[in-house]
């Protein structure tokens, strides 16, 4: 009896009982709904307005029979697999004939094509009759010419987008580099990208006694580096905080102040370090426990990698500094792509 009047009650405040609520918009809904026309209900019942005080809707965990989902989001979150819309901008503008080739390509193939099926009913009628058996060789060789023009054109065009493919795969794993968040000081948190046309970033990734290594093997060469606008990340894969070992006299502050400043930066979020580091792993065919360096150019993109220690002897010698009389001269002479 008590349920049937609850329902009936329910009807007269003009919505549903409360298991028909089924999400946090239409919740707050009837919240003001409730509040507003239950005073009418007890009008029209006689109920007392100080007797029957809005009472809140049970907890939605409480409830065996239904759920409530609320999500600060509605939109599924992309994978990180997928290449980017600026990746693909920037294969445009490093390729800009590329599509124009390959439009020629397909187009070269279609009339191929064509005209190995015109030559196809052609032969067939000459072989159903015997007084067009001297066109038999000609249309032959026209068929030839028309199959050999398809296969080779299929084999630029499958050439040039296999290129595109693995242009864009290198675009998309660098731009997902470029996002990566470095650490300046205690105050400042960069990604990779805000250091384009600045710094030459060195990446060495291995256990803490690796880098402590490569450390120590940097240290002759600090100012050379500097100048060609070196800078090191180190990212120690075993969880460990590499030792780096700095004077503090007076005579070694100097060196010991440019030292700090070439190793001053450290990765953010280790997880997407990771993440992306094993990528390039996987592509390159490298153990993932092996230790690993990678040089990228002012431009942001890879000019070299490889296991085991950074050859810094390389780099002082090969790349150009970037202050004085060499600023933007030489800022394009930072090496092959890879």
């Amino acid at each position: 009896m008590a349920s049937a009047a609850t329902t009936a009650l329910f009807n007269v405040v003009g919505v549903g009982p409360p298991s028909s609520i089924t999400n946090c918009s239409s919740f707050r809904r009837c919240s003001f709904q409730y509040s507003n026309n239950l005073q009418r209900a007890g009008k029209l019942w006689h109920f007392p307005s100080t007797n029957v005080p809005f009472q809140a809707l049970p907890s939605p965990s409480k409830q065996a029979s239904s759920s409530v989902t609320c999500s600060a989001t509605d939109k599924p979150t992309s994978s990180s697999s997928d290449i980017s819309s600026a990746a693909r901008i920037r294969s445009e503008v490093l390729t800009p004939f590329r599509s124009v080739r390959m439009f020629f390509y397909l187009a070269f193939m279609a009339s191929g094509a064509l005209g190995g099926l015109i030559a196809l009913t052609q032969l067939i009628g000459a072989l159903a009759n015997p007084s067009r058996s001297l066109q038999v060789p000609e249309i032959l060789k026209s068929l030839a010419i028309d199959i050999g023009a398809v296969s080779l054109f299929a084999f630029l065009y499958s050439r040039e987008n296999n290129a595109k493919q693995a242009q864009l795969a290198r675009l998309s794993r660098e731009e997902n580099l470029s996002n990566l968040k470095l650490r300046v000081d205690e105050k400042k948190v960069i990604p990779v990208s805000s250091l384009r046309g600045i710094a030459r970033l060195v990446i060495c990734a291995g256990p803490s006694s690796f880098i402590s290594e490569s450390f120590k093997q940097s240290q002759p060469l600090t100012e050379k580096l500097l100048e060609r606008g070196v800078l090191v990340v180190p990212f120690a894969t075993d969880g460990n905080l590499p030792s780096f070992e700095f004077e503090e006299n007076e005579e070694e502050s100097e060196n010991s102040s440019k030292r700090r400043r070439l190793w001053q930066l450290s990765p953010v979020f280790v997880a997407e370090w990771s993440k992306w580091l094993e990528e390039q792993k996987k592509l390159a065919g490298v153990s993932p426990e092996s230790p690993v360096y990678l040089s990228l150019r002012l431009d942001g993109r890879v000019r070299g990698s490889g296991v085991g220690y950074p050859p810094w002897n390389a780099f002082a010698a090969q790349l150009p500094p970037v202050k004085g009389m060499w600023l933007g001269l030489l800022d394009g002479m930072d090496g092959r792509v890879l």
